[in-house]
């Protein structure tokens, strides 16, 4: 499946039926009077988050989004049938945006969510309804409301928890394939990684979902490389993993650059709380591997030593991620087994 996750798309609710001018006539009923219904109401459009989804790929080949117009009313007093609402299925974490693509009129980040994003016209009143005590046989009735045309925006940013920052061929892919069952692309050219990719890693009896998006380099916020295109899929993550290469020429800017790139950025990105690690250290002896991590703690603060190939210092990574993330978040296998072990009391007995 390709992943997409900006795209445009046009949407139009359905325009009000109109009112119904109508007398009625039936043989010996000299005095009928008015009868015409009212029209009915047009159907929202409405957005709504869908598990199951994490790319917006099925709007690359559909972009126009037209609800139903209402039925305009009808003789002997009856009122049009209302026009049926669309929903556009969204995966979770996708903001809708107006057309200048900077004003936010929705976030979708949990499960369920709706929105109606166009409303429906309403349906014109029937000559019925302006009958009066001075007015008995009304001629008139409105025609109904026209529905709303937008120009909107969807933009995806991936639910994750831990999102992996490095330059291109600092390990991240091979780090989410060594503690995952994800398979990114892993070989020994910049850019392997050309969209995000999720796994779900476990520890200690707990789960969560790690994100890794393609590498960023020196002028990423001027469009070089692939910029900053999908660092908004980190920005929902409670913590960010910072992997350094251990066997670059100086490993310190390798850092000062990720982290220039972040502040360019903006936002709450550079804030996030963040782990620093210095990877690929199967490839280090001992006094290399002391005095790449002096480098890199005189700029960088606290460092830990990973190695994912030869899975050295990986659980006690794992560990500290997790320390990171709320409980709110964690998926807990202990817990879930728990719930769903029969409690010794409920068990049968003949």
């Amino acid at each position: 499946m390709k992943f997409l996750d900006l795209t445009k798309v046009y949407i139009r609710s359905g325009g009000g039926g109109g009112g119904c001018v109508s007398f009625r006539r039936e043989k010996y009923i000299e005095y009928g009077g008015p009868d015409g219904g009212n029209g009915g109401r047009g159907g929202d459009v409405i957005a709504e988050a869908v598990d199951g989804l994490n790319t917006l790929i099925d709007f690359r080949y559909q972009q126009h989004f037209f609800a139903k117009n209402g039925t305009p009313g009808m003789g002997k007093q009856r009122t049009g049938p209302d026009g049926d609402d669309i929903i556009l299925k969204v995966p979770v974490g996708t903001e809708i945006l107006d057309e200048d693509q900077e004003t936010v009129i929705a976030d979708l980040a949990s499960l369920g969510a709706r929105i109606t994003l166009a409303k429906g016209g309403n349906g014109g009143f029937g000559n019925l309804h302006f009958k009066s005590s001075v007015n008995r046989a009304p001629r008139r009735g409105n025609p109904g409301q026209p529905g709303v045309e937008r120009t909107l925006w969807l933009r995806l940013k991936l639910i994750a928890d831990v999102g992996l920052l490095g330059l291109p061929n600092a390990g991240k892919s091979t780090f989410l394939a060594a503690t995952s069952n994800a398979r990114p692309k892993v070989a020994d050219y910049p850019f392997t990684t050309l969209v995000p990719n999720l796994g779900v890693v476990g520890v200690d009896g707990a789960e969560f979902v790690v994100a890794d998006i393609p590498g960023l380099i020196e002028g990423a916020h001027e469009g070089r490389g692939l910029g900053h295109t999908f660092l908004g899929h980190v920005e929902r993550c409670a913590v960010l993993l910072h992997l350094v290469d251990g066997t670059a020429q100086d490993v310190a800017e390798d850092y000062a650059t990720i982290i220039g790139e972040l502040e360019a950025y903006g936002g709450v990105l550079a804030e996030k709380p963040r782990l620093t690690i210095l990877n690929k250290i199967d490839a280090l002896d001992a006094d290399e591997r002391a005095e790449k991590k002096a480098e890199l703690e005189a700029v960088a603060g606290p460092v830990m030593l990973m190695s994912s190939v030869a899975h050295e210092g990986v659980t006690d990574v794992l560990r500290a991620l997790r320390s990171q993330i709320s409980a709110d978040r964690l998926r807990i296998k202990k817990a879930e087994t728990a719930e769903m072990a029969p409690d010794e009391d409920d068990t049968w007995h003949p």
